[in-house]
């Protein structure tokens, strides 16, 4: 089953990544672009038939290695 995985910085949290793709945009020309926050997106298969297992299985993997739980949130799609 593939599980796609989208990890998001909290509100709150600076983020200076963001803010140097936000510098870059307007460098561009893209002055429209504002707040701009970055991510991680992350796809993986996960040997299990049972989607209730499955995504038990992929929260278990955000919480001990995918993602830092204190700064960060992430949302799991099967």
């Amino acid at each position: 089953m593939k599980a796609k995985i989208y990890i998001t910085l909290k509100n709150g949290v600076l983020d200076p990544q963001g803010k140097a793709i936000e510098g870059a945009l307007h460098g561009l020309g893209f002055i429209a672009a504002n707040h701009v926050r970055q991510g991680k997106y992350i796809e993986l298969d996960v040997a299990e038939t049972d989607a209730a297992k499955a995504y038990a299985s992929v929260e278990e993997m955000c919480k001990k290695l995918l993602a830092n739980t204190v700064i960060e949130n992430y949302r799991i799609e099967l």
